[in-house]
C-alpha cells in the first residue's frame, strides 16, 4: 500500500506567492468571468435555429417543435441553476456553497427528466429523434462558451481600439 508523501505536499504550499492587488486585477481582467446567461442564451439561439433548419428541411412543425422542446428541456433547468447559485446564502462559507451547488444540481436534473416524462403530452407527435437532437446541441453550448470565451475576446478587441 503506498503512503502518502505528506512533507512533499507541505514543499508544494511554500511555493505558492501571493499576488498583489494590482497583480489580481490583472489577471483578472485577461481571465473574465463567463457569464451563465451568455451560455443559456446561446442555447435559445441553438435551440431555435435547428427548429427552424428542421422546419424548412422535413416541413414538418411536429419535428420542429420536438428539436424546440429538447432544447428547452435543457435551457430552462440550466436557467433555474443558474438563477438559484445566485443566492446569498451560495456564498456563505465553502460547506453551504458545495450543498446549495449540490442541491440546485438535483432540482436541474429533477426538472429536465420531468421536461422529458412531460414531452408527449406537451409537443403533439413528439419526435424523440428531434427531441434528442435539441437536447444535444443545447448541451454542446457549455463547450462552444469554454471554447469562445465571449468576454474575454471582447476585452482583447477594445484594447487594440483603445
Amino acid at each position: 500500500m503506498a503512503q502518502w508523501n505528506w512533507d512533499a505536499d507541505r514543499q508544494d504550499d511554500d511555493d505558492i506567492v501571493a499576488l498583489s492587488a494590482e497583480q489580481a486585477r490583472q489577471w483578472r481582467k485577461t481571465h473574465p468571468v463567463l457569464s451563465p446567461w451568455w451560455v443559456i442564451g446561446g442555447q435559445a439561439v441553438v435551440g431555435l435555429i435547428l427548429a427552424m433548419a428542421l422546419l424548412l428541411l422535413t416541413g414538418s412543425a411536429s419535428v420542429a417543435w420536438s428539436a424546440g422542446y429538447g432544447a428547452l428541456a435543457v435551457l430552462i433547468p440550466a436557467a433555474v441553476l443558474a438563477r438559484g447559485m445566485r443566492g446569498r446564502s451560495v456564498s456563505a462559507n465553502a460547506m453551504t456553497s458545495a450543498a446549495a451547488a449540490l442541491l440546485w444540481e438535483v432540482v436541474k436534473i429533477a426538472l429536465t427528466i420531468a421536461m422529458l416524462v412531460a414531452a408527449p403530452k406537451l409537443v403533439r407527435g413528439v419526435n424523440w429523434l428531434a427531441l434528442l437532437a435539441g437536447m444535444f446541441l443545447a448541451l454542446m453550448m457549455y463547450w462552444a462558451a469554454l471554447a469562445v470565451k465571449p468576454g474575454q475576446r471582447l476585452r482583447a478587441k477594445t484594447d487594440r481600439i483603445g
